[in-house]
């Protein structure tokens, strides 16, 4: 097909060329007056065969020189110990930010502990002085419950002094002995000691004859142990013309 297309470009180059020398032998056939005989020439066509089109090869590229090549591989080793460089930089911040963070939450972790200590030392202590304040309220409860008991037996033996009393001929207005009873909690009378004398030798015998007549106090056994050491072992009594008086 290449070859026809080919040939029919040839005969029609030939046929122009012939056209050509023919046109210009018309035009000068004025000036000359001799006819001129034109030989034809053989024209030698030849087949031209079109070389195919050479398919476009890329050329390969040269290889870059030695000091390009290492200024790009300088350039990455610079960038690559950059990244590693704000990488670890990051990671030591991360580290940092997260140390704050575990040492803040540990400090509201021990304030949170100390507040609850406090409280805990402050609810003991309102706790303690409510007891406190019970026991002590407690013991004054016990202590006029005590002293109204007491009150009762001191009353009874004034009552048997009193009955067992016999004034001496001697005695005086204002005279005054004061003796101190030692009991035992069956009631029993152990001991008269003379605190103070009125003066009178015969008023304090009558005095002391009175108590050892008045004893045992028997109704001392239903006294409470701890009411009778608190306030019976020993009893103060103090006698006197006008009055009897514990």
């Amino acid at each position: 097909m290449k070859t026809s297309h080919s040939y029919g470009i040839g005969v029609l180059g030939s046929l122009c060329v012939h056209a050509c020398v023919l046109s210009a032998l018309l035009m000068s056939g004025d000036e000359e007056t001799k006819s001129t005989v034109i030989q034809p020439q053989t024209i030698n066509a030849k087949l031209v065969e079109l070389a195919p089109k050479k398919k476009l090869v890329s050329k390969p590229k040269k290889p870059k020189s030695n000091s390009v090549n290492k200024t790009r591989e300088k350039k990455r080793q610079l960038n690559l110990a950059k990244a590693k460089k704000d990488a670890a930089a990051l990671k030591r911040t991360q580290a940092a930010l997260e140390l704050k963070e575990k040492e803040r939450l540990d400090r509201l972790e021990l304030e949170r502990l100390e507040r609850e200590r406090l409280a805990e030392i402050q609810r003991q202590e309102v706790e303690a002085e409510f007891a406190e304040a019970l026991a002590d309220e407690q013991l004054f409860i016990n202590a006029q419950e005590d002293e109204v008991e007491a009150n009762s037996y001191r009353q009874l033996i004034r009552q048997r002094l009193s009955e067992n009393w016999s004034r001496p001929p001697s005695a005086r207005r204002g005279m005054e002995t004061l003796i101190r009873l030692q009991l035992v909690p069956t009631g029993r009378v152990v001991g008269i000691t003379v605190l103070k004398s009125s003066g009178d030798s015969a008023f304090d015998l009558s005095v002391e004859q009175a108590a050892f007549k008045a004893a045992p106090f028997v109704e001392l056994q239903q006294m409470p142990p701890s009411l009778f050491e608190k306030k019976f072992r020993q009893v103060d009594v103090s006698f006197s013309p006008q009055d009897l008086r514990l």
